[in-house]
């Protein structure tokens, strides 16, 4: 029903904005990756939204991208999976993440989302399989890692980094390294 809103922002309560589109105030909801890229109160902006309806409630959700509400938009349709935990999914990863996780069926970066355990995280990575992955070319939605790529991550993440410094290093590597040189001159990058 409502699909866009585009207004001057009066209000930032993480997860909660208040819009002013023309003299109607609007509470929005918006996972922590659209909030951080609001603009400052007073200042313009526009956001692509959901719209859900309850017995109790209207809510509205507010997204930056189209790949966000998107991806929102799959996470409920998944039994057990409400508007809530899908916007705490989108709040704790991107979707480039969430796509690469899917595309990897990897649930253990799902499982590091605040609320997600080992079941939801399992039944998120089959239901959306094929719907949301790097393989459908989503924007946003980086290319999947390779074998190699994913072997020299988890390497880096055994000896003790972090899979954000993990990911950091593979992207200073060349594209066709091969598995030790690789996990050799990752090792070099980070210890500087």
């Amino acid at each position: 029903m409502i699909g866009k809103l585009t207004g001057t922002l009066l209000e930032k309560n993480p997860p909660q904005i208040l819009l002013d589109c023309h003299g109607v105030g609007y509470e929005v909801d918006v996972p922590m990756s659209t909030f951080y890229n609001l603009p400052a109160t007073g200042e313009k902006v526009a956001l692509l939204t959901h719209f859900v309806v309850r017995e109790d409630a209207q809510i509205l959700y507010g997204f930056g991208t189209a790949a966000e509400r998107e991806a929102f938009r799959q996470l409920i349709k998944i039994s057990g999976v409400g508007p809530r935990t899908a916007l705490s999914v989108l709040s704790g990863m991107s979707v480039a993440d969430l796509s690469q996780a899917i595309s990897a069926q990897d649930s253990g970066r799902i499982i590091k989302v605040p609320g997600i355990g080992k079941k939801t995280a399992e039944r998120l990575l089959l239901e959306l399989k094929g719907k949301l992955g790097a393989d459908l070319n989503l924007p946003g939605a980086g290319p999947a890692q390779s074998d190699v790529q994913s072997d020299i991550q988890q390497a880096l993440m055994a000896l003790g980094y972090s899979d954000k410094d993990a990911a950091a290093a593979l992207k200073a590597l060349p594209k066709d390294v091969g598995v030790s040189d690789g996990i050799k001159l990752a090792l070099k990058a980070l210890a500087r």
